[in-house]
């Protein structure tokens, strides 16, 4: 039985995925025989609550007298070596954070047997043994090279998304679409500070489809839940969702999604669901371009930038081109073809567990050291 914690991060600024996939990753290493803690600041709009809902232990952090402007390594890595004290033995530490780097990861050394890294940007050194990065990039074999350690095992690409098992349940399931579009799911991310999701609604209704249903999903800590439930009451067949748990199920029924690039987009991905896609972060960009140049999403543009108007341009396209979202389905699922359900998410935790890349070769799924 191995004894994990998990350095991670919500908050309005940060967005939710971070927590998301890592709670994903939890529920796996518990179900796998793990003891699993969390290491968490209180920051604005933090999932502490939900994580705790969940049977996790959370470690409460202070937060950062200047807000999320600066991390000061060495006091978080303090804090977190204080986490650590209440276990007699830490098999593993994973951390997700973009705050954080070698530097902190080298000062955790000491003290715990094992790092592993959850990491989209590619962008600082990591002294880590494994490094996780889901996401789709042109040329992914070469993206770490120089910035973590040789003996590193690095598993790249949606292959190693982390994923519900619901989601592996909806797919076995899904309906064939004929690219018509009668329903549309609106999901921007949990926290969508930038209120894009009002924006969609607005565009929504200017393309005149009132027989269109709209699902809209928003997190818990949404700063502008009220102006969007009160968008979704002047629509006969809007339905508003707060922090659901059934997005699985959503997707499945959505004819066509506007979402946030992130985590979510291995979701659609999975479900086939055609999807024009709006950037809210630098580490967003390059992976949603290189996706759309696939054809398996449509790049709209950054969340601060795209209007209403170019909203509704791009969303009546989608309804009067039927056999573009048919192939765009079709491509989305083909680039999570390697992905065979749960096996790959099992595969990590048998990792994790065993503390070498055995559980992984023994499975022939692909990794780079």
């Amino acid at each position: 039985m191995s004894n994990i914690l998990i350095r991670v991060d919500a908050a309005i600024e940060l967005g939710m995925g971070h927590v998301m996939r890592c709670l994903t990753l939890a529920d796996c290493l518990r179900a796998a025989g793990g003891q699993i803690a969390f290491s968490c600041r209180r920051l604005p709009g933090n999932l502490c609550d939900l994580i705790e809902m969940k049977g996790y232990k959370v470690h409460h952090m202070a937060n950062p007298e200047d807000g999320l402007a600066t991390i000061d390594w060495l006091d978080d890595a303090a804090q977190t070596k204080a986490a650590l004290a209440d276990s007699a033995r830490t098999d593993w530490l994973i951390v997700d954070h973009y705050g954080l780097d070698r530097s902190w990861e080298s000062a955790m050394r000491p003290f715990v047997r094992r790092i592993m890294v959850i990491d989209d940007l590619a962008d600082r050194p990591h002294d880590c043994d494994v490094l996780l990065d889901q996401n789709y990039y042109k040329n992914l074999e070469h993206r770490y090279e120089g910035l973590v350690p040789g003996h590193c095992l690095r598993l790249l690409g949606p292959t190693y998304a982390l994923l519900r098992p619901e989601f592996f349940e909806a797919r076995r399931h899904l309906r064939q679409r004929d690219g018509l579009v009668r329903r549309i799911l609106v999901f921007l991310g949990g926290g969508d500070s930038q209120n894009v999701t009002s924006k969609v609604i607005e565009a929504i209704a200017l393309t005149g489809h009132p027989e269109i249903a709209l699902d809209v999903v928003i997190g818990s800590t949404n700063p502008h839940h009220e102006q969007i439930a009160a968008l979704c009451s002047l629509r006969r067949n809007a339905r508003l969702h707060i922090q659901v748990e059934n997005m699985a199920a959503l997707m499945a029924s959505a004819d066509l999604s506007i979402g946030a690039g992130g985590a979510t987009t291995w979701e659609r991905c999975l479900l086939g669901l055609p999807t024009l896609t709006v950037v809210f972060a630098a580490n967003q960009e390059q992976t949603t371009i290189d996706l759309a140049d696939t054809g398996a999403i449509r790049y709209i543009g950054w969340a601060d930038n795209v209007s209403i108007s170019e909203l509704a341009e791009a969303i009546d396209d989608a309804i009067s081109r039927p056999e573009e979202n048919v192939e765009m389905g079709h491509r989305a699922m083909q680039v999570m073809s390697d992905f065979v359900y749960d096996s790959q998410l099992q595969a990590v935790a048998a990792l994790l567990q065993r503390t070498d890349s055995r559980a992984l070769r023994g499975r022939g799924l692909p990794v780079t050291e």
